[in-house]
């Protein structure tokens, strides 16, 4: 893997039946980075993460994170390995508080054995009082000590959302997967959760790997951007000149309203 990459996804190909939803894909992210991954819907990127993340086996190709080949690797120890991820539809746990599904977020650092809950008050109280403390940074750091003891239900979309981010960030991760984290929120809340992700990078070192359609939220928090479509990559670099490709152009307004924005046709 070259020099300072913590992901390297090499030549996959994914198929569903007769679909095949990943052609060949090559994507990299380097330390500290923050790297977008965009495309139209149904262009493969949940897939593609599904794929680095263990949910699915590629059918060709290689994964390699932190300098170690995980293709196949079951997902527990992917994450097991420093890697966290958010999910397109919220994954939060019904009927539970902030503060427990947050908890959650800290079983990749338990350690549980019969031993230690027998002699619970000397070794695994103290266990449980660390993971605590780790989840009270994290809800400080997100800003949701008002509602740290609200059912997870009853809380707006936007927070649910931020809600899941510190879920992510209490384990701790070298490699951060947001797959879409501004879905469905106001010009307000996208603000929030941008800053959220940038101070991640700039105060606990994590590289992270941005999937989002909101072109405004690529172009501010990406340092390199990586375009699918059809489950196959159609551009790469510097998110402004990425996104301004043709070819980019092509597949999120079509043939016709491209050529009207570049004047080609009357």
């Amino acid at each position: 893997m070259p020099e300072g990459r913590i992901l390297n996804c090499t030549a996959i190909e994914r198929s569903f039946g007769g679909l095949k939803a990943l052609k060949g894909v090559d994507l990299s992210v380097g330390q500290g980075e923050i790297v977008g991954l965009v495309g139209p819907n149904g262009s493969g990127k949940t897939t593609l993460v599904n794929v680095m993340t263990g949910f699915y086996p590629p059918d060709a190709g290689q994964v390699e994170i932190f300098g170690r080949r995980v293709t196949r690797l079951a997902p527990h120890r992917v994450a097991k390995m420093g890697v966290a991820r958010t999910f397109q539809n919220l994954a939060l746990f019904r009927g539970m508080s902030v503060l427990d599904n947050i908890l959650v977020g800290r079983h990749t650092h338990m350690r549980p054995s019969a031993l230690a809950t027998l002699f619970y008050w000397v070794w695994a109280q103290r266990e449980e009082l660390a993971h605590r403390r780790a989840v009270e940074e994290i809800i400080d750091f997100m800003q949701l000590q008002d509602i740290r003891d609200e059912p997870v239900d009853v809380i707006p979309m936007g927070m649910q959302k931020r809600v899941e981010l510190a879920r992510a960030l209490v384990a701790e991760p070298r490699l951060l997967i947001l797959d879409e984290p501004m879905a469905g929120m106001n010009q307000e809340e996208k603000e929030y959760i941008a800053r959220f992700i940038l101070d991640a990078r700039e105060e606990r070192g994590i590289t992270i790997l941005l999937i989002e359609h909101h072109m405004d939220v690529v172009t501010a928090l990406c340092d390199r951007v990586t375009v699918l479509s059809y489950g196959e990559v159609i551009a790469e670099g510097e998110p402004n000149a990425a996104i301004s490709d043709p070819a980019v152009v092509k597949a999120y307004l079509g043939e016709r309203a491209a050529r009207r924005r570049t004047g080609s046709a009357a």
